[in-house]
């Protein structure tokens, strides 16, 4: 590096020093994007150790696992054996025995699970009462006591184990928290599940060695003990080694979904970039006639493009280094701040590696970013040291090349739109690779994202006149934010470029949740039409149990229903006859073809599986046989888009179904929603059981299986719109970024402004209009490209997922995008408006 070239850099960072707020100012949205990567690592070594540390099914004091490959029972001998073995402290068999509750009526079953209940092994902890010690004693999970209604005392009658179907009386002795699924639990010792559930064999055997004892030499113990049995299936290996395999299991579902994420900080990287790079075009505009002179006194432009190369990498390297130390701060500050709000997480660790990386990164980041605007602004002349910068930040267009560049990209988008369209399936095509369309669609995003960019300061102009239209009408103030906006085009391109880019994916991602959220509803309301459903086995159900259902408050829309089969060809289906309009979840159902409120004697609905086999459409007359002699001919009022309710093939009127050979004119079942919720729900659920008690019936809780799903559904959204919110922040600090710099850079017209009589209220208002102006140009422009292609994915995709236009969620977006960008502007504005007209006037650069 020659003298010249150290000395115009010495010149640059000696800027940077003097002005530390622009450094800052430079770097933030490199430093946010530090701040997302380091925090994304961080986050999944948090994940990863937690699963590791809590969600184990192995108790973290189980010292050696004697299991089978292929779930053959363990002998009870090999157990006796084990806990002779000199060394073992303790071994404990893991069993599940399936058990019923009370009489075949009640339709409830409960998991009983084998465990100490206390000590190293045990993997629950009690709440109430006490553990059982006795021969017919089972502590209830809280969820379970809370359904049967049972506490500590209580009794329950079980049955389907060693006794049969003969009920075996049992005592509760306690209540108790343990691991969670979708089934009921209750817990005890493993002799008494062996005893109730006619278990004498186990699934595993937990064992715990004594800490003054050599594992693997116990270990090797047994393994001899277990060679020695000719039966023998078991093998044994260490508590830790199977611990990490379930939790490698277990961080298995999230994988994927950090695949996601990384894909989402991905394109908050590149947004990164673009904001960085026009923050450095700004900065560079605002400091030409230093540079100017520079090349005056003999610089040349490859000596400036080093030195402001240079400069650029100082910025990532600071913002990196600064983005690292927060989310390390943060990650290791995580496991306090949950503790507090009661939840237990394991601390991420300090991941060197990483953080270097991402440091560098960010320099390289930043370098990238400052290459362009350095070779712009190092082609300055010399003469041109003689302008103002204002003078130079008003020039606007764009050059014949890059208006080229543009067209080209928008043509290449649309005749890749095209193909995408043709390779669309057919309505009812099956057999579809989603592949190829995917792929057009994925060309048709980047292209139109790259024509955006190209020909962004020409597409502003005609936005603004149609989104500045209502500031406009609120007098000056408006205007001049307006016309402050269309004065700079390309700044404002640079800037709503990147607001567009994240509304684009939340839009689309809106789209497609809310087409998800629809699907997820109909389907929902086709398997569980309400709260609860009671099938009928012994006998149908009576007028007495619907009078009762219907007289207590608990319950409402207490709907009866019958059901019959039919085949069709060797395949067996299944009709219902209920009322479409007694229960509100089944209105959410929806035809494909032709009308659900045409259903009526001799007119029914078909499910979209059924239609397919029978090959028929809306209006088609179609006979449905059952046993020889019996069948049904009725013309097909609609096609639902998914099941018919509870699964069924197909819903027939009261007489269509006899004729199919409905085996009573009495209800097979019935359903009804619960009026309440929480504690009411179970109370509900009980009563459900003790008035349908007599008929012998199986009940089903319905909501739990909605609910989960719902529950599912919503945090999917909730997560991607999270993730899609770091490309948002940093479009935000984009925003507040220009604007700042843009408060600098103007602060002479400000002044001008402030002399010919604006008040410093209407100045600030002016700027946060402005601000706001970024944020509403990019949203609309979001919008134009996020929901197409939104639903050209989902057609793509063929999932059968209705095309969805959320009208109020995107008009939210893009209400709280222009609403946030207003607030990233204040503190510039109120900046501008401190500064006295006297002073700004005297301003220089």
């Amino acid at each position: 590096m020659s003298l010249a070239d150290i000395s115009v850099l010495r010149t640059q960072l000696g800027g940077i020093l003097r002005r530390p707020g622009r450094l800052l100012m430079t770097g933030l949205s490199v430093l946010v994007a530090s701040f997302v990567v380091f925090g994304t690592v961080l986050t999944y070594q948090t994940v990863t150790r937690t699963t590791l540390d809590t969600f184990s099914d192995t108790p973290r004091g189980v010292s050696l696992v004697v299991h089978t490959d292929d779930d053959t029972p363990i002998p009870a001998a090999q157990m006796a054996a084990i806990r002779r073995t000199p060394g073992v402290v303790q071994a404990v068999g893991r069993n599940t025995a399936v058990l019923g509750v009370g009489d075949a009526s009640s339709g409830t079953s409960i998991d009983l699970i084998a465990d100490p209940g206390t000590g190293p092994l045990s993997r629950v902890t009690l709440v109430a009462g006490g553990y059982p010690d006795g021969d017919r004693e089972v502590a209830l999970d809280r969820r379970v006591a809370e359904r049967l209604g049972a506490a500590p005392g209580s009794t329950l009658r079980l049955r389907g184990g060693a006794e049969g179907e003969t009920p075996v009386k049992v005592a509760v002795s306690g209540v108790v928290d343990g691991p969670q699924d979708g089934n009921e639990r209750a817990y005890a010792p493993d002799v008494v599940v062996a005893a109730l559930g006619g278990l004498p064999d186990y699934q595993r055997i937990d064992v715990l060695v004594a800490p003054a004892a050599d594992v693997d030499a116990v270990q090797e113990q047994i393994s001899a003990m277990l060679s020695s049995d000719p039966d023998n299936y078991a093998a044994i290996t260490t508590g830790d080694n199977i611990r990490i395999k379930e939790a490698q299991e277990a961080v298995e579902q999230y994988d994927q979904i950090f695949a996601l994420v990384a894909m989402f900080v991905a394109i908050a990287v590149v947004a990164a970039a673009l904001v960085a790079t026009s923050t450095f075009r700004i900065v560079f505009a605002q400091r030409l006639r230093q540079l100017a002179l520079l090349r005056t006194i003999g610089a040349q432009s490859g000596q400036l493009v080093r030195a402001l190369a240079v400069e650029g990498a100082a910025v990532g390297l600071f913002a990196g280094a600064v983005g690292v130390l927060l989310a390390l701060a943060t990650g290791l500050a995580a496991p306090a701040l949950a503790a507090a709000t009661g939840r237990t997480i394991s601390s991420p660790g300090v991941p060197v590696g990483a953080g270097v990386a991402v440091v560098i990164g960010a320099v390289l980041l930043t370098v990238a970013a400052v290459l362009a605007p350095a070779f712009s602004a190092a082609d300055v002349a010399p003469l041109q040291a003689l302008r103002s910068a204002g003078t130079v930040a008003a020039e606007r267009g764009i050059s014949a090349g890059r208006l080229l560049v543009g067209l080209l990209l928008a043509a290449g988008s649309l005749g890749v739109g095209c193909l995408a369209v043709v390779a669309l399936p057919e309505p009812g095509q099956q057999s579809h690779s989603s592949s190829t369309g995917l792929l057009y669609i994925v060309g048709v995003g980047g292209l139109a994202f790259g024509a955006l960019i190209a020909l962004g300061p020409v597409l502003i102009r005609p936005v603004l006149a149609v989104a500045g239209w209502p500031l406009r009408r609120l007098g000056p103030t408006g205007g001049l934010a307006v016309s402050g906006i269309g004065g700079t085009p390309r700044r404002a391109a640079a800037v709503s470029v990147v607001v567009a880019l994240g509304v684009a994916l939340l839009a689309g991602t809106v789209v497609g949740l809310s087409s998800l959220q629809a699907w997820t509803a109909q389907s929902l309301a086709a398997r569980n039409p309400a709260d609860l459903v009671m099938f009928a086995e012994e006998q149908p159900i009576t007028d007495d149990v619907l009078t009762r259902l219907r007289a207590d408050a608990r319950f409402g829309h207490v709907t009866p229903f019958r059901t019959a089969d039919f085949a069709v060809g060797s395949v067996s289906f299944a009709a219902i006859d209920i009322d479409m309009t007694a229960l509100p979840e089944l209105a959410k159902l929806t035809a494909s073809s032709g009308s659900i409120a045409d259903l009526g004697p001799g007119r029914a609905l078909l499910a979209h599986g059924l239609a397919e086999s029978l090959g028929v459409r809306a209006g088609d007359d179609v006979t449905l046989r059952a046993e020889p002699g019996r069948e049904a001919r009725v013309t097909v009022a609609a096609i639902l888009t998914d099941d018919a309710p509870l699964q069924m093939d197909a819903v027939l009127a009261p007489a269509d179904l006899d004729s199919l050979g409905a085996a009573s004119t009495a209800p097979s079942g019935v359903l009804a929603d619960i009026t309440g919720g929480g504690a009411a729900r179970n109370q509900a659920l009980a009563a459900f059981r003790q008035i349908g008690g007599g008929i012998g019936g199986e009940v089903g809780v319905l909501a739990d299986a909605r609910d989960k799903e719902n529950a599912e559904v919503s945090s999917l959204f909730a997560a991607a719109l999270g993730l899609l919110g770091l490309t948002v922040l940093i479009a935000v600090v984009g925003v507040g970024t220009t604007t700042g710099l843009s408060v600098l850079q103007r602060t002479q017209e400000s002044g001008l402004l402030r002399a010919l009589g604006l008040s410093r209220s209407r100045l600030r208002a002016m700027i946060g209009m402005e601000s706001g102006l970024y944020g509403l140009i990019g949203s609309v422009l979001g919008l134009v490209l996020g929901v197409p292609s939104a639903w050209l994915a989902l057609k793509a995709l063929n999932l059968g997922l209705p095309l969805m236009f959320p009208v109020g969620r995107l008009l939210l977006i893009l209400l709280m995008l222009t609403a946030i960008t207003v607030v990233a502007g204040l503190l510039p504005a109120r900046q501008a408006a401190k500064v006295s007209p006297v002073a700004a006037l005297q301003a220089t650069e």
